[in-house]
């Protein structure tokens, strides 16, 4: 589960300078997106499993700096980074 939030991050990744161009994302957070994307690369070529557990997300300190660094980027977007509330399905 963890390492598909580095696959989507990396697919969405791939799109960041077609969004800068058409005015959908701004230029001035391609470098927070980039040292990104190197944290997950060298995350993915640490041979440990242990950086991928849903526990690492808390306390790795890969997964630390890049969760400062997205919150840095939704911040220069204007976009609020505040913690989604909890939601209930019912059926």
């Amino acid at each position: 589960m963890t390492d598909e939030i580095a696959l989507d991050f990396d697919h969405a990744f791939r799109m960041a300078e077609g969004l800068v161009e058409e005015g959908f994302l701004s230029r001035n957070v391609l470098p927070e997106l980039r040292l990104i994307d190197s944290i997950f690369d060298e995350m993915s070529r640490d041979e440990s499993t242990d950086r991928w557990t849903t526990a690492a997300l808390i306390s790795d300190a890969g997964w630390i700096r890049a969760r400062v660094l997205a919150q840095q980027v939704l911040a220069r977007e204007g976009v609020d980074a505040s913690p989604l509330p909890d939601i209930s399905v019912v059926r």
